[in-house]
């Protein structure tokens, strides 16, 4: 994504505060400014059509992409979770979220990279490439080339992310809340504090280096998979070095033939598996843009590993459980796999349990198939009535646990680029393998 300007991401806890609060005062002048004209115009509005203005979401919308980190990435991954239960005007705020921040001026980004490298942080590369190739919430990427003539990529952190993650989420969580954007229960406690875990791991770019260094090892033996190579010495918590990595986003992939599109989904949809069941870690991220497509070699390249997430072996045996029993359409074994899970603690009524089954059931459609059309299905929109009738009219709204929720998160962002690829893909059989006991 291009950015034709830079805007200071707000250093402090309590510039970025102010930043919040000057939006409520926006937001409340622009309900009172469409007050004005509904009712000059003979309507008595309600309350939620003057909050809920292409103006209001706007504002949200440029004010947490500006602020950038916690703030940004919280509406990342409410996005991802309560998906198509949200409001329309929510769902388009999330949306201008996904697409990226505006980059820091240069003047802030030489001072991350003199507080990491020292003063004379330039001679570390024979040319720096100021303009960021690269915008999103937590960080912005440069090229470079260093003394050796390697190219890198250089991940560099905005200022003040990780000591404001605490504070941002809150204030996020209580804004979409004021603004009644966020329904009722959606968003537990629990899930919330993971969620500042998660993102304080993300902001941690010496654990995302031993990520990348974890994954760069695993898949040496696959020829479909690259992985950069980490430069340790050039790297700290707020600057990640590794090795430029040419492709094309992966979503480019639809103008490949058909066999070529089918063949890359079948190796990322067969990585999962391959990370769950054999890794025991889990890159639980589904962006398009931590994935390119290299057409000289025909790899897959990874790029993003800040939310790579441990799985615990029980709850590996657990979901190895459940794929079998959905694969069967065994009815008790999936529940008794969902309760190990976690699912079912709070008490429910029969018709809820068996609407969440549902739920699982329609999830695994494409993984019984020998010849799943993702491009030809209403899966999307069944999973969504399904949701929304489970959440409305059975009344029932419990976030999964949160290890099943970033999975879940993983599976259908793989379904979503594959219907946007439009491929055919025998999922049972690239499923199978990994459901033998271990």
């Amino acid at each position: 994504m291009k950015h034709n300007s830079s805007r200071p991401v707000p250093a402090g806890r309590f510039s970025r505060m102010a930043h919040l609060g000057g939006l409520a005062t926006r937001i409340a002048s622009g309900m009172v400014a469409e007050g004005v004209r509904q009712v000059a115009s003979g309507k008595r509005p309600a309350a939620r059509e003057l909050l809920m203005t292409p103006g209001n979401v706007r504002r949200v919308a440029e004010k947490l992409a500006h602020l950038r980190g916690a703030a940004m990435k919280m509406g990342q991954l409410l996005s991802m979770d309560a998906g198509d239960l949200m409001p329309p005007e929510l769902a388009e705020l999330l949306a201008v979220l996904r697409a990226g921040a505006t980059p820091m001026p240069i003047l802030q980004l030489a001072g991350v990279l003199e507080a990491s490298l020292g003063e004379d942080w330039q001679q570390n590369f024979q040319q720096f490439g100021f303009t960021p190739i690269a915008a999103a919430s937590i960080g912005q990427v440069h090229r470079a080339v260093d003394p050796q003539g390697r190219e890198l990529a250089l991940k560099i952190q905005y200022p003040g992310v990780a000591q404001s993650i605490d504070a941002d989420v809150d204030n996020v969580i209580t804004l979409l809340k004021l603004s009644r954007l966020l329904p009722e229960g959606v968003i537990a406690d629990t899930l919330v504090e993971e969620a500042k875990q998660q993102l304080h791991a993300e902001a941690d770019y010496q654990l995302e280096a031993a990520h990348l260094q974890m994954y760069r090892q695993a898949l040496a033996d696959d020829p479909g998979f690259r992985v950069p190579e980490c430069y340790p010495q050039l790297s700290s918590r707020t600057l990640l070095a590794m090795s430029y990595e040419s492709g094309v986003p992966i979503d480019s992939l639809q103008h490949q033939p058909l066999q070529e599109r089918n063949r890359c989904a079948a190796l990322l949809l067969s990585l999962l598996f391959r990370e769950l069941f054999e890794f025991g870690w889990v890159q639980t991220d589904p962006n398009f843009a931590n994935f390119l497509y290299d057409p000289e070699t025909a790899q897959l390249v990874l790029l993003d590993f800040g939310a790579t997430r441990a799985y615990r072996p029980e709850l590996v045996e657990a979901y190895r459980a459940l794929f079998r029993a959905g694969l069967q359409q065994d009815q008790d074994g999936l529940l008794q796999a969902a309760t190990r899970i976690g699912y079912f603690h709070q008490q429910i009524t029969p018709s809820q349990q068996a609407a969440v089954l549902h739920l699982f059931e329609l999830a695994m459609e494409p993984l019984r198939s020998d010849h799943y059309d993702f491009g030809a299905t209403d899966l999307a929109r069944r999973l969504r009535d399904q949701g929304m009738a489970l959440s409305m009219q059975e009344g029932y709204w419990h976030s999964p646990p949160v290890d099943a929720l970033f999975l879940h998160r993983k599976l259908a962002g793989l379904y979503l680029l594959f219907a946007r690829l439009k491929v055919s893909l025998a999922c049972r059989d690239i499923l199978e393998p990994w459901l033998k006991t271990s």
